[in-house]
């Protein structure tokens, strides 16, 4: 999310919005690399990987190439609405700040010991989007039954070439291929996870043309985010302290209050929702009695905010609990050099 509104624009061209059952297209055609034919990365390899990416550096274009090929072949078979057992912990926005999610796992455990419902937004606003996103794909094609991935606001084409995440490919790789090759794959990201049959788990909030889960599962959803709509609602809208729905001041999605909660919640016979999308200062939101909650993932935001960040735990019979971390160590800190490889695109 832009809790400071910096992200208001529209958020896709595309004004559609389909809500035929989920028929997907053939998975985009990648780019042969250069030296042939690409092998399937095995296990080892992809612990190799993680392990880089673990340490701070970025993977060989190769690598991307293979992760977001296997990893579109994963997202495919998973419905718009995930199904996710307890125990599990949920993570909210990361936004490029690597160090602050290694940070997390280190607090909250890996994968696979530790099972995960990320919320999205990966990426932007960090000095490091390009890593957060690939080690979270590549924890998915590791480990596909331990983590599952939504799709953020900032997972697409327009809002990336704005806040930062294109930029970073074209400087740490030269090009644009591995910023084509990951918001291909951001399109196939689900949209919602339904957790223990009881807490539903969206990126931005509600819409007031979605009802039922089953209105969700049938968005077609392989696609650029449009700027309006159902798809675009559940990515853009947040809660507020009104009756009802009202217009977002971010230019996209809704405003909803809590007797829309509570009747979502009732029709579909759940009994929480769990969001990111919003800045908050002590790492987690309840609202409506504790049917709502934002979970924030990204301590001291754009590195100047001050906020604390916090991953929330569900276990055994429902029981929550939050993991509260401050930022990594001020020595990961430091802007990253990028004069070494700078982008010929502003002579």
């Amino acid at each position: 999310g832009d809790p400071h509104g910096g992200g208001r624009g529209r958020c896709g061209a595309s004004a559609s919005t389909a809500t035929s059952p989920r028929r997907f297209p053939p998975a985009p055609r990648r780019a042969a690399m250069p030296g042939g034919k690409m092998a399937s990365a095995t296990a080892n390899e992809l612990e190799g990987w993680i392990e880089t990416l673990y340490s701070g550096k970025c993977i060989p274009e190769n690598a991307v190439l293979q992760l977001c090929k296997k990893a579109t072949e994963i997202l495919m078979e998973e419905g718009n609405v995930v199904g996710v057992p307890i125990p599990v912990t949920i993570v909210g926005d990361i936004h490029g700040q690597l160090h602050d999610l290694i940070e997390l796992f280190n607090i909250a455990g890996k994968c696979p010991d530790t099972n995960f419902v990320f919320l999205g937004d990966y990426v932007d606003r960090g000095y490091y989007s390009v890593e957060c996103a690939t080690l979270v794909v590549a924890l998915k094609v590791r480990w596909p039954s331990r983590i599952w991935l939504l799709r953020g606001n900032h997972e697409s084409r327009q809002i990336t070439q704005v806040y930062g995440f294109y930029d970073e490919c074209l400087r740490k790789y030269g090009s644009t291929n591995v910023w084509r090759l990951c918001t291909e794959t951001f399109d196939y990201l689900c949209l919602a996870a339904v957790i223990g049959d009881q807490l539903l788990c969206v990126h931005g909030g509600l819409s007031p043309t979605l009802d039922t889960l089953d209105q969700i599962r049938e968005l077609q959803r392989v696609q650029e985010p449009p700027h309006e709509g159902s798809m675009c609602d559940l990515m853009w809208s947040d809660p507020d302290d009104i009756h009802g729905w009202g217009i977002s001041a971010r230019g996209a999605g809704y405003v909803f209050g809590g007797d829309i909660v509570q009747q979502f919640l009732h029709t579909n016979d759940l009994r929480k929702i769990a969001r990111s999308h919003q800045l908050v200062m002590e790492g987690h939101k309840w609202m409506f009695d504790e049917r709502l909650v934002t979970v924030w993932s990204a301590p001291n935001y754009c590195y100047r905010c001050g906020n604390v960040a916090s991953a929330l735990e569900l276990e055994g019979s429902f029981e929550t609990r939050f993991q509260t971390f401050e930022a990594a160590p001020p020595k990961f800190r430091e802007v990253p050099n990028f004069s070494s490889r700078s982008p010929d695109y502003f002579l």
